[in-house]
């Protein structure tokens, strides 16, 4: 294939009658409570004055660099109403907010939350001693203030392959004509478009010396320096020029990539399963590990990456580089991936349903303040996804779906399409 194959081508009721002052009395007291949990929710002055006696207490007065970072739901708007009220606070106390190199203490402070409350964390760094951590917890509906997609989005299917074997992973590639890549159980097979169809061009054996896991996944990879990569359980497969085009595998518990890009989250695969073990490589800053998971998603927001996990224990959990948080109630399946759009925020995720039946479906999310809202109408296939995978600029994904009426595996594009 000229410049890319060469050579080659988841209460009793009451019995008396309310009068009609209690009734009124009742409504004011209602109205009151709903004026006061406003208040509260929009009055960051109390609980920056507790976090800063906190700091204060750690600090002592002096010079101190503090920097906020925003990991919640808060607009930009709101989380510098916060820093501004901190420092004055802070300065109360005596506490001096300068530079970091003409400061005696670091504050780290991280606009977080939960499901139910918003979360101030401050990791307070002084010379080499272990930092100290202070957190408070702010009351408040953290959906409160969220601003909500109220865009519609469409999921656009495309058939790309059918194969009565297992397909595992696809990628495209774009040029002149297109070129696709399938990864399946013992092979790599490569194709040209030709007159609105694919051909063939080669097939690559994958060597493998332990039989594979019944459940079996692989990651497909364009790679920079050379055509691909291919990821299986326990095995990493390189494609090499030497000097036509070839694949050499190896024994391997190199981690696997997440997302399209590489260099990005990568997390390790056990060999003898069909899920991630937790362990990541980097890590997503303070979170070093996650939950065993089958599958992940990444929402990038201002000044952090929102990850969200699919966790093996069924529930959704929540890593931003400080918390963990996790969502117990909620109808995904085990696959999720994150594809990006022009449409609503510019990131959703896409998620199987979590249903039993020969059918499945999948759905597009976004989650503005931790609480998953569908935006999309489910797309529906006939037969369950064995595969999420995101493209190599996350623009698309990977679908692969096992026909419950014929018995082949069928990989899809799928892409966001905005509704006006």
């Amino acid at each position: 294939m000229p410049g890319i194959f060469p050579n080659s081508v988841y209460n009793a009721r009451n019995p008396m009658p309310f009068s009609g002052e209690v009734l009124r009395a009742a409504c004011w007291s209602l109205l009151l409570l709903l004026e006061a949990s406003t208040a509260l929710a929009g009055d960051w002055q109390t609980p920056a004055g507790q976090l800063a006696q906190k700091i204060a207490a750690i600090t002592g007065p002096g010079a101190v660099a503090v920097t906020v970072l925003n990991r919640s739901s808060l607009t930009s708007a709101e989380t510098e109403e916060i820093r501004g009220k901190l420092l004055s606070e802070l300065a109360s106390f005596g506490v001096e907010a300068v530079a970091s190199d003409q400061a005696a203490a670091m504050v780290e402070v991280s606009l977080s939350e939960n499901l139910d409350n918003y979360l101030w964390v401050a990791e307070i760094h002084q010379g080499t001693s272990v930092p100290v951590v202070e957190m408070i917890a702010v009351a408040g509906r953290p959906g409160g203030t969220a601003e909500r997609s109220s865009t519609p989005l469409t999921i656009h299917e495309s058939l790309l392959w059918s194969d009565q074997d297992r397909i595992l992973d696809v990628a495209v590639v774009n040029g002149n004509p297109p070129n696709m890549i399938v990864l399946q159980s013992e092979r790599i097979a490569l194709f040209r478009l030709k007159n609105g169809q694919w051909q063939q061009e080669q097939a690559l054996s994958l060597a493998h010396v332990r039989p594979w896991p019944r459940d079996l996944r692989g990651r497909l990879m364009l790679a920079k320096d050379h055509l691909i990569d291919a990821y299986l359980p326990g095995v990493y497969c390189r494609s090499t020029q030497t000097p036509s085009l070839s694949v050499v595998c190896d024994d391997s518990d190199d981690p696997w990539p997440l997302t399209g890009g590489q260099g990005d989250l990568s997390a390790f695969f056990s060999a003898a399963r069909n899920f991630f073990t937790g362990a990541l490589s980097p890590g997503i800053q303070k979170n070093t590990t996650a939950p065993p998971f089958f599958s992940a998603a990444s929402l990038p927001r201002d000044k952090y990456t929102l990850w969200v996990f699919a966790a093996v224990d069924g529930h959704l959990h929540f890593l931003d580089g400080m918390t963990d948080q996790a969502l117990t109630e909620q109808s995904w399946g085990s696959d999720i991936v994150s594809v990006r759009s022009r449409c609503g925020s510019g990131w959703q995720i896409l998620a199987t349903a979590n249903k039993p039946g020969p059918t499945d479906e999948v759905t597009a999310y976004e989650i503005p303040d931790r609480e998953p809202i569908p935006v999309s109408l489910p797309a529906k296939f006939d037969g369950p996804i064995t595969t999420l995978w995101a493209d190599s600029d996350s623009s698309a994904v990977i679908a692969v779906s096992r026909s419950s009426a014929t018995g082949q595996y069928e990989a899809y594009r799928l892409s966001i399409d905005c509704l006006h």
